[in-house]
């Protein structure tokens, strides 16, 4: 069975991340430039901290592409950190020759202490390096590839975000999809709504005047999906569990839904469950609504998918929040370092790169393929029995 499977490495102020990527068929037509379109936009956001001034993320390939193809073999990809060189005398993989200063005071929110605690770490730097969004950029980097490879097949995945703190976009249930895609691009905070945009900003604005944080929710939507991603018959084979774990992995992350989700969870059955008919025109069954987000039953139905993710506000305030100094144990204000004020945007991107990997992960297991040639038939062949049906 053809799996699309991932790993990344790395600390926030380490040399470099680094990812590797299995499963991607041969003959994928990738470059950097593919990439790094994505990285720049995770870098951007009103809101963002100063580490983004600092860094330029673009990737570089170590093995996997050849002649600007993939062969078939596991792709290597590094992302370098700028910031690294001015670490360098508390990140050095080498002994230390003065041991740098201990960060003991953890932060409410983060995974500092619940780390320490596991690892039997007192040096809450060895937590936190790891915990920090820092490495969702490398995230992002294999979500690109997944996005080639979902795109050779007319899927295509995109994110807008949807409220910032108590500002909340409209429903864009009247928009076509190709212009709250669009709008979101062109916005700061990937906000398809210039109007919330406005009241977004003023609210992160707001926020950073009293040294608070303010998280909030996006939606990544998947257009041109087949029917039949995912399945019914065993628990980790249903695909909106398996997307509900990929948002649900990203930093500060704390909600997920599916289609209405929370919402749909107030209504009646007759106002949540998509009315079935047959589109003779395009030999197709479809939904009249999609309250469900394109999933049923754990398998894609051939509409949108459409999920969100709910960011809680970022740990890092720069007003510090009461803790206790680990070694100590006496009462401490919590530790602060360079932080953002709102990363709903970055998320965003983010969320998009998971739900490419998690669909790429289900096309593959459910067509495979050594070649892109190979996958595109087996594609190709099924939707031809789609429309037999």
């Amino acid at each position: 069975m053809s799996r699309f499977r991932w790993l990344t490495s790395g600390e926030s102020h380490g040399p470099r991340l680094v990812a590797i990527v299995e499963g991607v068929p041969a003959g994928l037509p990738l470059l950097a430039e593919d990439i790094d379109v994505d990285l720049a936009r995770r870098q951007r956001g009103y809101g963002r901290g100063a580490r983004m001034k600092i860094e330029t993320d673009r990737v570089v390939f170590f093995s996997g592409v050849r002649g600007g193809e993939t062969l078939g073999s596991p792709i290597a990809l590094g992302i370098s950190n700028k910031d690294h060189e001015n670490w360098l005398d508390r990140m050095s993989p080498l002994p230390f020759q003065a041991i740098p200063e201990a960060l003991t005071r953890p932060r409410p929110g983060h995974a500092d202490l619940a780390g320490g605690l596991k690892y039997d770490r007192h040096d809450l730097r060895d937590i936190l390096e790891r915990a920090s969004a820092r490495e969702t950029a490398a995230r992002t980097a294999v979500g690109g590839v997944a996005k080639k490879l979902l795109s050779r097949l007319g899927i295509e995945v995109f994110a807008h975000v949807v409220a910032i703190g108590e500002v909340s976009a409209p429903p864009p249930s009247d928009e076509p999809w190709a212009l709250v895609r669009e709008r979101a691009r062109a916005s700061d905070l990937a906000c398809a709504f210039p109007e919330a945009e406005t009241r977004m900003k003023e609210a992160i604005q707001a926020a950073a005047h009293s040294g608070d944080t303010l998280g909030g929710g996006f939606e990544v939507v998947a257009l041109g999906v087949p029917p039949g991603l995912g399945s019914h018959v065993q628990w980790d084979r249903k695909l909106d569990g398996r997307l509900a774990q990929s948002l649900m992995c990203i930093q500060a992350i704390k909600g997920v839904e599916i289609g209405d989700g929370y919402s749909g969870a107030h209504l009646p059955g007759s106002r949540v469950h998509d009315p079935i008919r047959y589109d003779a025109t395009r030999h197709a069954f479809v939904r009249t609504t999609n309250h469900a987000g394109g999933l049923e039953g754990g398998i894609t139905n051939g509409e949108a998918v459409v999920c969100r993710g709910w960011m809680k506000p970022i740990a890092t305030l720069r007003q510090c929040l009461p803790s206790v100094d680990v070694v100590t144990k006496e009462p401490s204000d919590a530790a602060f370092e360079r932080s953002d004020v709102c990363a709903v945007a970055a998320a965003s991107v983010v969320g998009e790169a998971m739900v490419a990997i998690t669909l790429a992960d289900a096309v593959l297991e459910k067509f495979g393929g050594d070649s892109i040639g190979e996958l595109c038939r087996n594609v190709s062949s099924y939707r031809m029995q789609i429309d037999d049906y």
